[in-house]
């Protein structure tokens, strides 16, 4: 992030922006720490024991660039193009491919060669991967695998007999304990810092699959997918984000759980891709106010707002207004949770769902359909993206019209779900979630008959929405 770009907001960062690397302890790390004479954790014996299954990863990618954005984020190509100075084959000019490096840590699960790190300290499967050890041996890497979801990666090298880490149990691991990191903050290899495990299973945006480990140890640049280690010498997970409004180490990280990881590299090793399962649902977070208009006595499950159409859930009989309080037996307190439950079981598997409806508890049996991989969902996102940029009429939305049980669980008769949202609308205060239930008084019942009185209303008119339980009219004035 340039200087120019800065803003007061926090920004996540991925720890591996420049250089990465990390340390790691050895499998036969099995007993604890000594304890100093003060009376604090002995980390030199944890990282002589620890610090040579950690390694440094250096890679080389060429990169195709954006046509519509040729110079990227490099302000001083960026400079040479609005100032047309001489550049030709400049990297960064359209069609002339450029070369990204970085720097990230990685540490060893297996001693026949396989490195566990971060997704985006790799890159790409076709990147240029070398991995140098404790003792400066370097050894070129094949990349098995990459899950993006996850943030993890495993790679491979040619060797035998490599030392390699304990891996640690997360779920033992407690708020405020003594934790310690090893990696090559800034390209500084084998740094050690420590810290306390903050909090557990923090949800962040747009990550539906990981319940980060939050901690207070110094990672930054070049710490990425190394090592968070407890005071065993055991490894409890792997260092990927940073909370930063500089890029630079500000108190707070986050840490992949260790048992997340290895779920993972278990299935990139076998398979070379993570298979999950899926439900077919929106679902949203249920706050106490729901909870207390559904009937429940604790704001607790996941709620779903929408169920797809030739979905599992849709034939496992699951309704919009439904509250998934168990999968498997599994209690649902938070709705991040359900995501990596069903995403952790195979396509194809069976789950019982124990859901609230009218006041009651039921019990529904679902087949669980197969996640798309990260390149169709991708590439069938951008589909849905041009359909949706197609749609938007000249007021900025995409509509949908409300189904019979929509309708009916809303108490409204007609209206169009606002599914996505820009240009005017968003000036005028419309959300994605709204209910658009009349135009100057006119009521509409499907996006044809909405567009048509919009081309009639001139350019001022109110809309009368449903936003949660309120009603309220949106006055309207179009440029």
């Amino acid at each position: 992030m340039t200087k120019s770009l800065a803003v007061a907001a926090f920004a996540f960062a991925l720890a591996a922006c420049l250089p990465e690397s990390n340390t790691i302890s050895t499998a036969h790390a099995e007993n604890a720490v000594a304890v100093a004479p003060r009376g604090l954790p002995d980390f030199a014996s944890l990282v002589e024991k620890v610090g040579s299954a950690v390694v440094n990863i250096s890679i080389n990618e060429t990169v195709q660039p954006d046509d519509a954005n040729p110079f990227g984020s490099d302000p001083f190509l960026d400079f040479l193009r609005r100032f047309g100075m001489p550049g030709q084959g400049l990297p960064g000019q359209p069609g002339v491919p450029r070369a990204r490096q970085g720097i990230g840590s990685g540490f060893i699960v297996s001693s026949d060669g396989y490195v566990l790190t971060n997704a985006h300290v790799v890159g790409s499967e076709s990147t240029d991967v070398t991995v140098r050890l404790s003792d400066k041996r370097e050894f070129k890497a094949k990349v098995v695998g990459i899950d993006r979801r996850t943030d993890v990666a495993v790679i491979k090298i040619e060797a035998k007999d490599l030392p390699t880490v304990a891996i640690g149990d997360p779920d033992r691991a407690r708020v405020g304990e003594w934790v310690a990191a090893i990696g090559s903050p800034f390209g500084l290899e084998h740094t050690v810092t420590a810290g306390i495990i903050s909090a557990k299973a923090r949800r962040l945006p747009d990550e539906n699959y990981v319940p980060f480990i939050q901690t207070d140890v110094a990672v930054n640049p070049g710490n990425s997918g190394g090592p968070l280690f407890d005071l065993n010498g055991r490894v409890i997970g792997v260092n990927s984000q940073i909370y930063s409004r500089s890029g630079g180490f500000m108190g707070i990280s986050f840490a992949i759980p260790i048992d997340v990881a290895m779920r993972v590299k278990d299935q990139l090793v076998r398979h070379g891709h993570v298979q999950r399962g899926r439900l077919g649902i929106y679902i949203q977070e249920m706050s106490p106010e729901l909870a207390s208009s559904f009937g429940l006595d604790k704001a607790q499950g996941a709620l779903v707002a929408q169920v797809e159409s030739g979905s599992a859930a849709e034939r496992a009989g699951l309704q919009t207004g439904d509250v998934v309080l168990k999968v498997d037996g599994k209690e649902i307190n938070e709705s991040s949770e359900l995501p990596r439950i069903v995403g952790d079981s195979q396509p194809g598997s069976k789950v019982r769902l124990e859901i609230w409806r009218d006041g009651k508890r039921r019990e529904v049996t679902a087949i669980l359909d197969k996640l798309p991989s990260e390149n169709a969902e991708q590439a069938a996102r951008g589909d849905r993206n041009k359909d949706v940029q197609g749609a938007l009429d000249k007021f900025g939305l995409a509509l949908r019209a409300l189904d019979v049980r929509e309708a009916a669980r809303l108490g409204v008769r007609g209206g169009l779900l606002v599914e996505t949202v820009g240009g005017q609308a968003a000036k005028a205060g419309l959300r994605t979630g709204d209910i658009i239930l009349a135009l100057n008084s006119q009521p509409v019942s499907s996006p044809a008959q909405f567009r048509q009185s919009l081309d009639k209303a001139g350019k001022r008119f109110a809309l009368l929405i449903q936003r949660g339980n309120s009603r309220i009219f949106v006055p309207v004035r179009l440029n």
